[in-house]
């Protein structure tokens, strides 16, 4: 997904779920630094290493693809974007390492989805941004995995849009141009260039179909090869609306709702009353909703909504001692982005695979590892003697 989801739509679910105006730019502001949180921005202020949430594309260019770089590209994509549906999935007659990759593959309401936000409950706002843009780009990216892959990954010719008004089929058109940007009327998509390797970053995530999985009105089809080359329909109007619902629903178990996450639970009813401007959204052929997202997120707050700005708490981070760094807005959003990344590698190794690399769980074991990893410690102790 894009900004206009993660930013201004999740402001929207936060502000129907009941959240306050304050409370949610603070979760929208977290669920978009998602994408903006880079090593390089990390290195900006000063952070922690390990609190990387995604790769720019120079660092992906530059990332190592030997077994320890895939780990790590593993790592933050698969935590943060690509998040998996089914560790103990079993397939038969297939090799360990291609069942391990399979197992990678995002999908919505898997055991993880519930699991990303029961750890953010009571963690704050920062936590509750990330796990909603993980839970929505399970959505957006179903189908695709956060490991490089050929096998997973690649789109073939059979690559079909599926267009409204009249209904019909048309190809899609991939093209590798990354600076010009995408032609709706002509079916024109950029996307990443076709390597036979089986590991390059060309075929991490969606690349290979390009923003096409991003874009809230697009309907496709395709055959992968992981699905037994049998067509996979995707729905984005049908099933970002869903995503919608389901934040609005997972927003106000965090804000204090009783009982346990339960997934493929919606708050269809809650949202009823915004449902016919939510879907006229989603269904508007552009490159870029933000403009009608914000303008839904002021009529439901009835104030103005600033815009995305990534350097809003960098001084703040920058001034403040280090022993009170983490007590800070983006210091906060640093342990929370550590407790996914942590919660997730430990799921992934546990399942039987070294995909993410080796992984200790925090909460039983306590720190062995990466030192960034000893603020995520003592925050979990100071946590349980509450």
């Amino acid at each position: 997904m894009q900004k206009d989801f993660h930013y201004y739509a999740t402001y929207c679910a936060a502000r129907i779920a009941g959240y306050s105006h304050a409370e949610g730019m603070e979760i929208c502001y977290s669920a978009q630094l998602v994408d903006w949180c880079s090593r390089t921005f990390l290195a900006r202020v000063k952070g922690p290493k390990a609190a990387a949430t995604t790769q720019l594309q120079l660092e992906l260019m530059e990332a190592r693809t030997d077994l320890v770089g895939l780990q790590d590209i593993t790592r933050i994509w698969a935590s943060f974007h690509f998040l998996p549906y089914d560790l103990h999935a079993e397939l038969k007659k297939a090799s360990r390492r291609y069942r391990n990759k399979y197992r990678l593959i995002c999908k919505p309401n898997g055991a993880l989805v519930k699991d990303t936000v029961e750890l953010a409950k009571g963690r704050g706002a920062q936590a509750a941004g990330i796990a909603m843009h993980v839970l929505a780009d399970t959505w957006a990216h179903s189908g695709f995995a956060g490991t490089p892959s050929l096998v997973i990954n690649n789109t073939g010719p059979y690559f079909f849009e599926l267009l409204p008004n009249p209904e019909r089929e048309r190809p899609v058109r991939f093209r590798h141009s990354p600076g010009a940007p995408d032609d709706l009327e002509k079916g024109i998509y950029s996307n990443s260039v076709y390597q036979p390797s089986e590991n390059t970053i060309m075929n991490l995530g969606h690349g290979r179909a390009g923003h096409l999985p991003d874009y809230s009105f697009a309907r496709y089809k395709y055959l992968p090869a992981w699905g037994g080359y049998e067509v996979i329909v995707k729905d984005n109007p049908r099933e970002y609306y869903l995503a919608f619902c389901q934040m609005v629903y997972a927003m106000a178990y965090l804000r204090g709702g009783a009982g346990d996450f339960a997934l493929s639970t919606y708050a269809t009813e809650t949202v009823q009353p915004w449902e016919k401007e939510i879907r006229e959204i989603l269904e508007k052929r552009q490159l870029d909703a933000c403009a009608d997202w914000k303008a839904l997120g002021e009529r439901i707050a009835d104030t103005p909504l600033e815009d995305f700005a990534l350097e809003k708490y960098e001084r703040e981070y920058l001034e403040t001692p280090p022993e009170e760094k983490d007590s800070t807005f983006l210091g906060r959003f640093f342990l929370a982005a550590m407790a996914q990344k942590s919660m997730v590698t430990n799921r992934i190794f546990r399942s039987g695979s070294l995909l993410a690399g080796f992984s200790v769980d925090f909460g039983e074991k306590g720190f062995r590892g990466i030192r960034d990893y000893r603020k995520l410690l003592e925050f979990i102790r100071e946590e349980r003697d509450r």
